[in-house]
């Protein structure tokens, strides 16, 4: 336990630096509003989300700390999707700087909302099912989860990382940083097929629930 907590804080304060670094640098001051707002309330929702895990599912958040695919179609999504959230995050400081955006406070304010209601969602998911790895593999003694929110769309945790985003870069204040988002869309969609090829394949049950939950990301779409 006391090395799990050790990596663990070791990720998380390395996170926020790196992500500090992305956010400010480009904006070439820390008298980035935007910036604070988004990472202090991160910074809140990620610590409430280590606090419960850390009490009610320890093995849950040994899981979300693993960052290693084994899956070659998973490595290779990794290995596009990971400079692609760089340039994401990368465009608010470079827009601030500039001035290429004039996003009203409210807007900002109501995307904040909507980003810490697309978090404690995908918290919900983790307390749901702790089989919730960052890694796409088959664990020991895994089971189908097919109730809560699973049993309105086989993926709510792609669900949730597909509202989180988006307002993500209105809270940063970036109608600019939208654009390299409309790659995210493409990118699950690549992830969910190839996982649920592993899914239905070593999975016992899954393809069953397939059948029962029609849906894999958006409800009465897709």
């Amino acid at each position: 336990m006391k090395n799990l907590l050790l990596n663990v804080l070791v990720k998380f304060i390395s996170g926020i630096i790196v992500m500090a670094a992305i956010i400010f640098i480009p904006a070439g001051t820390l008298n980035f509003w935007n910036g604070w707002l988004y990472l202090v309330t991160m910074l809140i929702l990620v610590s409430f989300a280590f606090v419960y895990l850390k009490k009610h599912d320890p093995e849950l958040l040994k899981k979300r700390m693993q960052i290693h695919e084994k899956q070659k179609e998973q490595k290779l999504f990794v290995k596009i999707s990971t400079p692609l959230f760089i340039v994401i995050f990368i465009i608010p400081g470079l827009d601030f700087r500039f001035g290429w955006s004039h996003m009203p406070h409210e807007v900002v304010i109501a995307a904040t909302v909507v980003m810490i209601l697309s978090y404690i969602m995908f918290l919900f998911v983790m307390i749901q099912n702790s089989y919730a790895s960052r890694v796409i593999e088959i664990q020991k003694g895994q089971k189908v989860i097919d109730t809560g929110l699973y049993a309105v769309v086989r993926h709510p945790m792609y669900l949730a990382m597909s509202v989180l985003f988006p307002s993500t870069m209105f809270v940063l204040g970036s109608y600019y940083s939208l654009i390299p988002m409309i790659f995210l869309p493409f990118l699950l969609v690549y992830r969910i097929i190839h996982e649920e090829k592993l899914l239905i394949k070593e999975l016992p049950g899954y393809k069953e629930y397939t059948k029962k939950v029609k849906y894999r990301l958006i409800p009465f779409v897709w």
